[in-house]
């Protein structure tokens, strides 16, 4: 996506928005994870992070913490081959993917269906664009999670704001979420990603239950 979506997340100072930092940068985080295997550095800089939710402003959830400490351990443990083995077998394989990481296939059983149809008009009512160089459709959950950084981080406050951020994970996010975690936790060959998967759940039933709060 573009928009400046490869951009940091902007920093931003004021009283009661460093909670929205901290879900703008997990967003991030699992979006690269999701869209490649990491390199060495990123799995460095994962083991070296303090343990979340560990900032005073950070979501107070013991799941959300468990789970990042536990990635943090994995990556600690392992490097950037035996990821990109794991992501090759689990996301790419040969012919098709072990697991699917799009959210069509998780609505419809199908690619490339109505709700990838969708999911382009809201992000052309949002004003954002697929990128020339990225290759995957705009349903990959790493995409998804792109375009919940900048609804949350972003500059435009009319379009990076709680309203949007909810319909967008409402319509688009939250009803398949779970099915792609539990096909990424139960895959027998998930072993880094298992940890993977279970912070993208913790975080995302952190971020439904926020979502359930907005009115």
């Amino acid at each position: 996506m573009d928009k400046n979506l490869d951009k940091e997340v902007t920093e931003l100072s004021s009283d009661g928005l460093e909670e929205d930092v901290a879900r703008a940068d997990l967003y991030g985080l699992l979006a690269q994870l999701f869209y490649k295997a990491p390199d060495d550095d990123l799995l460095h800089r994962i083991a070296a992070s303090a343990a979340y939710g560990s900032g005073a402003d950070a979501p107070d959830n013991a799941a959300l913490t468990q789970a990042w400490d536990q990635l943090v351990k994995v990556s600690s443990a392992s490097n950037a081959q035996e990821w990109a083995n794991e992501y090759q077998e689990l996301f790419i394989g040969i012919g098709k993917p072990e697991v699917f990481l799009y959210g069509s296939y998780y609505q419809t059983g199908f690619l490339n269906e109505k709700p990838l149809v969708r999911l382009r008009d809201a992000l052309q009512e949002l004003g954002l664009e697929a990128a020339e160089n990225i290759t995957e459709s705009e349903d990959h959950i790493a995409s998804l999670c792109e375009v919940m950084r900048y609804l949350i981080a972003g500059d435009d406050l009319s379009i990076a704001n709680l309203t949007q951020q909810k319909k967008f994970f409402d319509e688009h996010m939250r009803s398949w979420l779970v099915d792609l975690c539990d096909a990424i936790e139960n895959h027998p060959s998930a072993n880094h990603y298992k940890a993977v998967g279970s912070l993208a759940r913790a975080f995302f039933e952190v971020e439904s239950y926020g979502m359930d709060m907005v009115e």
